[in-house]
């Protein structure tokens, strides 16, 4: 069992750590975390607390884990409306796998913090010129200046600020009446409302509309029972820059423990899961749920290893392992994993992301995931589990409520012709709404398959 008596929120210092900013002024660097060491927590670790809690019955094979949102937020395109979309995206997913796939459904957003992205290299070179990265936009910006690459630690307070105003309307849209279960018909978008993912929504939302009446008439309603009227949502984001996470994580004075108060959930990438690196020291001390992707290349011992640090109590809920494959290495990358788990006796959740392993340039020249190859490998991952006897327990996805051309196929039939349009991604092709609505339909009937075909008690 790891011991914790030697961790510390800057013990990560001591580590190698990757994917990290280089401040020419350190002192300026120090100082703005300083300023944020000061700051109100961003979430509460009452909440994170619940957050494990559910987790831990999506470990226990009683609920699915639906994570969603922004490859990467950014400053130019922060509104209320974006949110308000996104959020409502989020809804329309959950409803469908909820009412669909017969399984409550745990909703993480990727939002109020999702703004460092890792890069594979440390500069871009165009035209003869090169630069540092962009590596998202709370260490520099998009444009390709050397005013604008440079890595700003002053972006970091921005990213606060951002963070809590976000989480401030999500709140108000969580417990204000917008997730009332009545409003159901409202979450669809009006371009998406066009297509045929709309009418299937449609369809969907008067069965709801018909079970809510039979629950009117024995007299529970939402001002009766607040499931009906409310919703539980939770934010989560990649604890990349280490210097934000540190500075917003504090002792809980109900428990004593140290929670990283910039999110709900944190998770480590696959370019940071190194057993001895900064990234794994820093959230194996922190006691908010936390995720580990995991590749195609991941070894057993690594992950064996890795679990053993991140969650040496086997605490449900604690640990969420994402597996990242791509469309053709599912089948035999991820089954090996799952034995070694699953032989240990280890409870973690196992949850898919079918994006980050299927991407490539196009031959327009722009990023892009084919939507045929997502489903392919969120069809693998159900496939993979239920021969290994593992719950799969969640999923993992880029998107956005947007009308956006980044990812092609599906039933909004973007084409590589038509990428250009609106893509308007700061990094990673997303899902639109339409296609995002695709795919909870074609989750929730596997589901259902799998409720079908679990044995009677």
């Amino acid at each position: 069992m790891t011991n914790l008596a030697n961790w510390t929120p800057d013990s990560w210092r001591a580590k190698p750590a990757k994917q990290m900013p280089t401040y020419l002024d350190a002192a300026k660097a120090a100082e703005v975390e300083a300023r944020l060491g000061k700051m109100p927590p961003l979430v509460f670790a009452g909440e994170a607390r619940k957050l494990k809690k559910k987790l831990a019955t999506v470990a226990a094979g009683e609920a699915f884990l639906f994570m969603g949102g922004d490859c990467a937020e950014s400053f130019a395109e922060f509104s209320a409306n974006n949110i308000r979309d996104t959020f409502r995206m989020i809804l329309q997913m959950a409803v469908v796998l909820t009412f669909g796939g017969g399984i409550p459904v745990v909703k993480v957003g990727r939002m109020a913090g999702q703004f460092a992205k890792p890069r594979s290299d440390d500069t871009e070179t165009r035209d003869g010129v090169t630069l540092p990265s962009y590596r998202g936009d709370i260490i520099n910006g998009l444009d390709f200046t050397a005013e604008s690459r440079r890595h700003d630690p002053e972006r970091m307070m921005q990213v606060y600020n951002q963070s809590a105003a976000t989480l401030n309307l999500l709140r108000a849209f969580v417990q204000g009446g917008y997730a009332d279960l009545h409003r159901v018909h409202q979450w669809n978008l009006d371009f998406v409302a066009r297509g045929l993912q709309g009418e299937r929504y449609r369809n969907l939302a008067n069965r709801i509309d018909d079970t809510l009446e039979f629950m009117a008439a024995c007299n529970i309603t939402a001002e009766t029972s607040a499931q009906i009227r409310e919703t539980e949502f939770y934010t989560s984001h990649e604890a990349l820059l280490l210097p934000y996470e540190q500075a917003l994580t504090r002792i809980d004075s109900t428990s004593g423990d140290w929670y990283d108060v910039s999110a709900h959930m944190l998770w480590i990438g696959e370019r940071t899961r190194q057993p001895d690196g900064a990234h794994v020291e820093f959230l194996r001390g922190v006691k908010n749920p936390i995720g580990l992707k995991c590749g195609p290349k991941m070894a057993t011992d690594d992950l064996m290893r890795l679990v053993e640090v991140l969650n040496p109590a086997n605490e449900p809920g604690r640990l969420t392992l994402i597996a990242r494959m791509g469309d053709d290495k599912i089948a035999t990358a991820l089954a090996p994993l799952l034995r070694a788990t699953k032989a240990a006796g280890r409870v973690e959740v196992w949850c898919s992301d079918p994006m980050h392993g299927n991407t490539h340039v196009s031959a327009s020249g722009y990023k892009t995931r084919e939507f045929s190859r997502i489903l392919t490998e969120v069809r693998g991952f159900f496939d993979v589990c239920r021969a290994e006897g593992v719950h799969p327990g969640g999923v993992h996805l880029e998107m956005t409520g947007q009308e956006v051309t980044e990812c092609v196929g599906g039933a909004a039939a973007v084409t590589d012709a038509g990428l250009a349009a609106r893509y308007e991604t700061h990094c990673d092709p997303r899902l639109n709404a339409t296609q995002a609505l695709e795919l909870a339909f074609l989750i929730a009937d596997y589901l259902k398959q799998g409720r079908k075909a679990a044995p009677e008690i």
